[in-house]
Formats: structure tokens, sequence, C-alpha cells
């Protein structure tokens, strides 16, 4: 008789990636040379008429590299510190560039290019302000994004189910979609009570088009195979619709929504540069016209910032939505 024997606790062969920093890894980068030299510069002679604010600046090198020491010394995975330390270190090499060319050796116009220094005590100054106008561009980015993608998505599953319906949509979406949404403000202002109201409409078509387009190509591109899976098992309409189609479509459905959001943060600038009383838009063209380009250079941070922190988590929510694929 012969016996075989089952390993319960059989190992793994392929051995798992060795994941753990070194001292050196850790501690010893070129962002921390970066950061020690941005401290050194602050030593030289400034040459600007107004005073910097070099205290500022250093503030804030040191809080960045303390999160950077605090970063490097809990986390684990090795791809995911590199990538955190290479975009501190292009922040220390673009801060140290911009103090030798203002207040260092004065080679940029001061009105026009203020020092590091004075750009960073401008944002503590205006805190508060600054976050009452992201507040509110935030507010409308959301209130039209969600009215867009909330009629778009149900839409395109309905209109792409049918290929005849969805072929002749298709080209209706990239008619209206090639026209931008900024074009139909001077409609919105003569039609809708308020400014905030019409920017909320320019987001929303912003966003519709997009997703719209995205969803009907999704629902068009679904693998016939899983379709007639489907249908075999007498799967209803509805259920047909939500819970086969809409998943299958996901990844194409994602594209456009990305597509609206970029969108809609550009068209939101532009359209409170237009006519708005409050927002980011607004504090970039309130200060620019008056020259006061400090805050128009803290106005325009402040835009990339809550755009990077927006589609970060947008790609969060894609990237758990999207699990099964991978």
């Amino acid at each position: 008789m012969i016996s075989f024997k089952k390993n319960t606790k059989k190992e793994n062969a392929l051995s798992v990636e060795d994941q753990s920093l070194s001292f050196k890894d850790r501690f010893l980068r070129v962002v921390n040379i970066l950061f020690v030299l941005l401290l050194l510069i602050q030593l030289l002679p400034n040459h600007n008429s107004v005073d910097p604010k070099t205290a500022y600046l250093i503030g804030f090198a040191v809080i960045l590299e303390t999160v950077v020491i605090i970063v490097s010394a809990s986390i684990k995975n090795k791809a995911g510190h590199t990538l955190f330390v290479d975009i501190v270190s292009f922040v220390y090499g673009l801060l140290i560039l911009w103090t030798l060319a203002t207040a260092k050796f004065n080679l940029l116009k001061e009105s026009l290019f203020p020092p590091a220094g004075r750009i960073f005590y401008q944002f503590v100054d205006d805190g508060v302000k600054l976050l009452v106008h992201a507040g509110s561009s935030l507010a409308i980015v959301l209130e039209g994004y969600a009215l867009g993608l909330g009629l778009a998505i149900p839409l395109g599953l309905f209109l792409g189910w049918s290929a005849r319906l969805g072929s002749s949509a298709t080209y209706i979406s990239k008619f209206f979609g090639s026209i931008p949404p900024i074009v139909y403000i001077p409609y919105g202002i003569a039609l809708l009570p308020t400014f905030r109201s019409v920017s909320v409409f320019v987001i929303f078509l912003a966003a519709f088009w997009p997703a719209f387009a995205g969803t009907m190509s999704g629902v068009l591109h679904v693998e016939k195979k899983i379709i007639d899976s489907a249908k075999v098992l007498n799967v209803k309409k509805f259920t047909m619709l939500f819970k086969i189609i809409l998943p299958a479509a996901l990844p194409e459905i994602f594209l456009g929504c990305n597509q609206g959001l970029g969108v809609s943060f550009i068209l939101l600038t532009s359209a409170e540069m237009i006519g708005a009383s409050r927002g980011i838009g607004f504090y970039v063209k309130q200060y620019s016209d008056f020259g006061d380009y400090t805050r128009t250079i803290v106005g325009l941070i402040v835009i990339g910032i809550v755009v990077v922190v927006i589609t970060m988590l947008f790609n969060k929510l894609q990237g758990y939505l999207l699990r099964w694929k991978k």
C-alpha cells in the first residue's frame, strides 16, 4: 500500500521580496542633503527691498523634514518611500533655486516673483480666507460633478444598452462634448438666478458629457459572452444593467469621470475669475488685478493642492471599486 503524506503547512517556494530599509536608505539620502543645503543658503545676504520672511521658509522646511524623518522611520514599502522622498527632493530643489533667484541674487523681478518665505508668510496670514475660498470652490465642484455623474451614468447605461440608440447618442455626445462648457456662461447668467448656480451648471456640463460618453462606450464594449450568460439565466433587465453591465463597464466609466473631474476644476477657476464673488479663482483674479503677485502665487498653489488631493481620493475610490481587476 502506497501512502501519500499531505503537508498541511507547505512553505511557498518563492521567497518574499525583502522590503526592509537600512539606516542609510532611510536617513542618508539626497533629500536630507538638499534640506541642509536649503538651510545653508539662508546664510547668504539678501538683496531684496522688502523683508523676505526667511523664518517662514525655514519653518516650512523644518516641518517638511520632520515629516520626512517620521515617514522614513515608519514606512516599510521601499517603492513608496522612494516615491515620497523623490517628491520632497523636488520641492527642496525648487525652493533652493527660487531662493537663489529671488532673495539671494535678485535675478527675477521682485514684484512678480516674491521670495519663498514671503509666500509661506502669506499662506499663514491668509489661512482662514483661503479655507473659505477653497471650501466655496469645492462645494461648487462637488455639487455640479455629482449632478453630472448622477444623470450621465444611468442615462448612458440605458442608451448604451440599445445598440441603435447607443450608436446615434455617441455622435451626439461627441458634438456637444466638443463645445467648451464655459461658452454657456452668458446664457447661464441670463437664465439662472445667481452666478453660483451658473458655475454649478458649467461644472455639470463639464462632468456630464465625458461621463456619458465613457458610460456608453463601456456598455457597448461589454463582452458578448457575459451578456449571453446572463440571458441564459433569465436575469431581469434592471439586474442586468446594474449588477452585470455596470461593473463590467466601470473601467471606461472611470476614464470619462476622470476626464470630467480635471476639466471641472479648470472651468471652475475660469468661471470664478469671470464673475464670482468667492472661490479660489476669484481670489487669484482679485489680487492679480491689484498687482499682488504674492497672493496670486498662493492662490495658484492652493488650486494645485486641492486638485491633487481630490484626484488622489478619486483614484483611491477607483482602485477600491475596480479591485476585482487585480
